[in-house]
């Protein structure tokens, strides 16, 4: 996690090991022009505006860059990947650290097997110099240039997507790390709650500690790492993309199948002759078999059943009770509260009514007494078959991450001496971005807003400046032709054996079937 720091050094104890990189624009030679009060032992980093002076054998602020013999270094080893042919692990071999040139493909007509990733690549910053890595590929047959870099972005945000129909609070309310604000809920979407985390004035516009706890709380979610939230008016969450949730300090199991109205309608046939009446409860809909369009096409006749609730369109009822963490969502422990009675007109007795909710972890049967009082009764076998078969249709609950930040800034001369033909390349689908590799949405409108599914990028994608800021990896795909085009930095052009022989380097192996390969347009197949 983020330490505050300014223009400080501290020790990192797996230095010792780090060999400092002799070419490529990641490092500043010791020659650089010192500041008059800093002591000849120390560099000045300008990776980040902090501006650190680093001692030798230590890191700056960011634990990113150190002091290595004299040299500032990236202290990670750039990430590259490498394509499979298929999941069982086949394909072309790891290409060594000094390999013959041509073994990539980069020198022949064969397509380019490693990607040159953004993770632990360096940055720009200050944004006048050529991104870190600049390099030539080919994508069948067409040479292909890739801009890496990692990215400084302060406007940036983490939106989180909780599989859950347990209530975690108001939208708008504000969610709070070590009691600070770090974000808010807002709006709701089918099945799910979502969550809006960091952004610029939670990093920038507080107080130091507000926005260093920010950006602890991005880099966590970012690198896959749980984090515990507390929302005002709600929930105490833990979050970490990948898995289920934790509400309340109970782990969430099921995604809903649907709202109350769409389970009546995906389950009427089923329910059909074995039951009069069923209800499923659901906090935003709940619905009611005999009055659903589903009942009245299965000719099942009215029960004469009176909800609580405000009855919107025929079967369905808006706000039986309120938000929380009982049945569907709601905060009723008790199914028959939702009910004001029965119409002694239309019910009878021994009519079956079942109860359930959108998950199918609750659920009661029930017959009505010539009283027309409901009395649970043990439920039917066809009908618990029909709530197994909901719980079936519910996918895991599980947290998504989403990592969206505005690349539209100053990052754009690594690339060109002209930002906005980069852009205009982009929303042309003439460039493509990714980030550590995974397919990025540029979102429409101005600016480059790129969005990426974190579980995609490679472990440890993100890091941090204490400015306080995300740092998070960016690569741009294009042609060779249009590269030039637009104006890019040509003279910095490099190959993939160039990179390998010459830079420290991490291969990791790359296969998604649902994610194209970085350098091709198609997704690659099982």
């Amino acid at each position: 996690m983020m330490t505050e720091h300014t223009k400080v050094d501290h020790s990192m104890e797996n230095l010792d090991s780090v060999e400092p990189t002799t070419a490529g624009p990641t490092v500043l030679e010791k020659s650089k022009p010192r500041s008059a009060n800093m002591a000849g032992n120390k560099v000045e980093c300008n990776a980040c505006p902090v501006l650190c002076q680093i001692t030798e054998g230590r890191t700056g602020a960011c634990d990113r860059w150190g002091n290595v013999d004299g040299v500032l270094t990236r202290v990670d080893p750039v990430v590259l990947m490498r394509r499979l042919a298929d999941k069982n692990g086949s394909g072309p071999a790891v290409i060594p650290n000094g390999a013959d040139a041509g073994e990539s493909g980069a020198d022949t007509g064969t397509d380019t097997d490693l990607f040159v990733s953004g993770v632990a690549s360096g940055t720009t910053y200050p944004d006048y110099k050529p991104a870190p890595f600049i390099v030539a590929s080919k994508a069948r047959g067409v040479d292909m240039v890739t801009v890496v870099t990692e990215g400084i972005f302060s406007y940036c945000s983490f939106k989180v997507k909780i599989d859950t129909d347990r209530y975690l609070g108001p939208e708008q309310s504000n969610i709070r790390h070590k009691g600070e604000i770090v974000g808010h809920v807002t709006t709701a979407e089918y099945g799910s709650q979502m969550l809006s985390l960091g952004g610029v004035h939670h990093l920038t516009g507080g107080s130091k500690k507000e926005g260093r706890i920010t950006c602890d709380v991005m880099m966590a979610l970012g690198n896959k790492q749980a984090v515990e939230l507390t929302i005002d008016g709600g929930a105490q969450l833990v979050v970490q993309a990948g898995k289920a949730p934790i509400v309340d300090g109970q782990e969430e199991r099921r995604m809903r199948v649907g709202c109350g109205s769409a389970t009546i309608g995906i389950f009427a046939k089923q329910w059909f002759g074995h039951v009069d009446e069923v209800i499923v409860v659901d906090d935003h809909i709940t619905g009611v078999l005999s009055e659903h369009q589903a009942g009245k096409c299965l000719d099942i006749p009215p029960s004469g059943i009176k909800m609580k609730g405000r009855k919107s369109t025929p079967g369905r009822y808006f706000q039986v009770a309120n938000p929380g963490n009982g049945w569907g969502g709601t905060d009723i422990a008790d199914p028959l509260s939702i009910i004001e009675s029965f119409d002694p007109k239309v019910a009878h007795a021994g009519m079956r009514v079942l109860i359930t909710s959108t998950t199918g972890e609750h659920a009661e049967y029930y017959e009505l007494d010539d009283a027309l009082q409901m009395q649970r009764k043990d439920m039917p076998e066809v009908l618990h078959k029909v709530v197994e078969r909901i719980g079936e249709n519910c996918e895991p609950s599980l947290c998504s991450v989403m990592f969206l930040g505005g690349a539209g800034g100053s990052l754009r001369a690594g690339v060109t001496e002209n930002p906005i033909w980069l852009t205009n390349s982009i929303k042309q689908s003439l460039t493509n971005v990714t980030c550590g590799g995974a397919p990025a949405y540029i979102w429409a409108g101005g600016g480059i807003t790129v969005m990426v599914d974190v579980m995609r990028m490679p472990d440890n994608s993100f890091g941090y400046v204490p400015t306080p800021a995300i740092v998070a990896p960016i690569e741009f795909t294009m042609s060779a032709a249009d590269y030039e085009k637009l104006g890019g930095h040509m003279d910095m052009v490099r190959s993939i054996d160039d990179i390998v022989k010459t830079e420290r380097h991490h291969i990791i192996d790359w296969y998604d079937p649902a994610s194209p390969w970085p350098l091709s347009t198609k997704p690659m197949l099982a």
